[in-house]
């Protein structure tokens, strides 16, 4: 009984809204498209859709959605329906008033299925829609589309959308993206030309990739004397670097203008071909080994039309000497083609500065990680005069020490800030507990510290081994350090690296107020310069030299926790560091806090600059720089900012 119902309910909205769909003029448009569009092949459908398009009627972008989501469907009388679910029932909608005409019986209809092929063309045919789409969304979505796939067709919707939008950086997008299809689809040369020269101060990549096709070309050869037509770039000469005189004379076979070249394999080819009796073109096969007997072979099977003449070096040199070669642009206009060369030019010119910015950006960058690995060793070194090989593996500490703060505290923020101070605190101990018990018995014993401090460096690393393992450790940076500082499509640089050069800022700062505005750093200063005359106004020099190389330690763990969330944590991460913080420390001129931050600055720039020149081998350009530093001393022994006065003297 209900089932009788609900039958008999379906048949009677099906009755009516047969009544609303006759009536529509895109019901009647889809049934004069209706064959097309039921065969749904990619072949045929074009008309359909820019029928359907260019119809103008209100509702047309519905249908095309629901066509493209394969929710178009036909009845038994062939009408025309979108269908949609509602709380779990498929409802017919009047493909004319979007009104909701009941129930849909799609057991009793055909549903229109088109393949991908379809829905890509159907996709194109809605952007036009979609640029004026009342949700930003979509619009954005819409320029998206035609980046990727951009068509003549679309210029004219995207130049009406312009008008009507609101969004600022929606209009920007517009804007361009309509110069871009102005300078490659216009019609109009002047039009097209203007576009071109207002790109030229755009180096995104997409500006590149519209104004290049324009000057695509294909080489033309004619015989000499003559002149090809169309926009003709340039003449080519055979042989020179814009044409090899193979590749002019495979031009001439491709034209027709000169016989094609046997290679060598075809000519052993024919000749086996045509071997009989044990000759070949009255040649024994015997004395096919000699060239000479091959080509005379060759010659009298040519002779008799069973194969191709030979070409010899001479008749090549008579073809290329006989006919011109042109480069012809595929654009016919040569103001465009003039435009978009003036406009790449400039492009190009802009993109090299961008790119001498970026390499600044990242020279800067690696500065300031080499300037936070070594500000702990121009105290330790600089200062206090310590060769401290160990030095690495503070920062390896300040690492690992930030990794299980991590383990503790699953918030990245939080555990962070954590990190930071635990990091100081566990190697200044480290390193007050190293000063005590080994650097103060050898003081002004250089050689012996260096030994003791590197076998203290290879203790670590063990320990370190023992304790983590060989494989690295995640040190996970906070999301909100993630990504990056995107300039343009050739500027940009990390959110770690800012923070890293922010806190190598942050360090100079510290450290430039202790050693100059704290009793500690008078005491440093004095103990280092005088520790004798020091001890005699009441400083204690043994309980200054712990602090000082305490400090130094600690603020070497603080730079293991920024370089750890840019650089792996493993129990050798601290020796990818001491060569260069020992570099920094002596080139920018031991004891001096800015010689270290010059030092840095050099180190990184110079770096990065032999990085650049041989970015396939970065073990090279680290020799290379090392040898360049070592050059440097030998000119400069002091540093860039050489100590004055007695402390300069010790």
């Amino acid at each position: 009984m209900i089932r009788t119902f609900k039958t008999a309910l379906v048949v009677t909205w099906l009755a009516l809204g047969a009544v609303q769909a006759q009536a529509g003029p895109v019901q009647d448009l889809l049934q004069e498209q209706g064959a097309l569009i039921e065969e749904s092949s990619r072949r045929t459908i074009g008309p359909a859709i820019e029928a359907i398009v260019d119809s103008g009627l209100e509702r047309v972008q519905p249908v095309l959605q629901a066509w493209q989501d394969k929710a178009l469907w036909i009845d038994a009388e062939g009408r025309f329906w979108r269908v949609i679910e509602k709380d779990g029932d498929e409802i017919l909608v009047d493909v004319d008033t979007g009104a909701e005409a009941g129930p849909a019986d799609t057991a009793a209809m055909e549903q229109i299925k088109p393949n991908s092929g379809i829905r890509a063309l159907i996709g194109t045919a809605l952007v036009q829609f979609q640029l004026s789409d009342p949700n930003p969304a979509r619009r954005r979505a819409a320029l998206e589309s035609i980046t990727r796939d951009p068509e003549p067709e679309l210029l004219a919707p995207l130049r009406a959308s312009i008008e009507t939008e609101d969004d600022a950086d929606l209009l920007a997008r517009k804007v361009r993206l309509e110069r871009l299809l102005t300078a490659r689809f216009d019609e109009d040369e002047a039009a097209r030309v203007a576009a071109i020269e207002a790109l030229s101060t755009d180096a995104a990549v997409e500006t590149r990739a519209a104004l290049n096709p324009l000057l695509a070309s294909r080489m033309v050869a004619l015989p000499d004397g003559e002149t090809p037509e169309g926009n003709v770039a340039r003449e080519l000469s055979p042989g020179g670097d814009r044409l090899s005189r193979a590749a002019a004379y495979g031009a001439l076979v491709d034209a027709g203008l000169a016989p094609p070249r046997p290679s060598d394999a075809e000519i052993r080819a024919a000749l086996e071909a045509n071997r009989a009796n044990g000759e070949v073109g009255g040649v024994a096969v015997a004395a096919l080994g000699d060239p000479q007997a091959r080509a005379r072979a060759y010659d009298a099977l040519a002779a008799e039309g069973l194969v191709a003449p030979r070409v010899e070096e001479a008749d090549v040199e008579a073809a290329l000497a006989a006919h011109a070669f042109f480069d012809v642009y595929a654009e016919p206009s040569a103001a465009v083609t003039d435009a978009a060369r003036a406009a790449l030019t400039s492009i190009g010119i802009r993109v090299g500065a961008m790119k001498g910015v970026d390499i600044g950006l990242d020279a800067l960058s690696l500065a300031s990680i080499y300037f936070l690995a070594a500000i702990g060793l121009a105290v330790t070194f600089g200062v206090m005069g310590v060769i401290n090989m160990a030095h690495g593996e503070f920062i390896m500490m300040g690492a690992y020490t930030a990794y299980l703060v991590q383990q503790i505290i699953p918030d990245r923020t939080l555990s962070l800030i954590a990190a930071l101070p635990a990091a100081f605190v566990v190697t200044f101990v480290a390193g007050v507990a190293m000063e005590r018990l080994v650097i103060r018995h050898l003081y002004k014993r250089p050689l012996e510290t260096l030994l003791a401090t590197f076998g203290i460096s290879i203790a670590l690393q063990q320990l370190a081994k023992i304790v983590f393992g060989t494989q690295a450790r995640p040190l996970t940076a906070p999301d909100w350090l993630g990504g990056a500082w995107i300039i343009n499509d050739v500027v940009g640089i990390s959110h770690i690296r800012i923070a890293i050069f922010v806190l190598a800022l942050m360090f100079l700062g510290f450290f430039l107020f202790l050693m100059k505005r704290t009793r500690l750093g008078l005491e440093t200063r004095s103990v280092t310069q005088n520790p004798g005359m020091a001890a005699s106004v009441g400083i204690d020099p043994g309980r200054v030299n712990m602090l000082t190389f305490g400090l130094g330690s600690g603020i070497a763990g603080i730079a293991g926790v920024a370089i750890g969330l840019y650089a792996k944590v493993t129990s050798e991460m601290g020796a990818d560091y001491i060569v260069q913080s020992f570099m920094t420390v002596v080139v920018g001129g031991v004891g001096n806090i800015w010689g270290t931050l010059a030092g840095a600055a050099m180190i990184g720039g110079l770096q990065k600059g032999i990085e650049v020149l041989n970015p396939s081998n970065t073990l090279a350009a680290q020799t290379w720089m090392i040898v360049a530093v070592i050059i440097f001393i030998q000119f400069r022994p002091r540093g860039i900012i050489a100590l004055r006065g007695r402390a300069a003297g010790d």
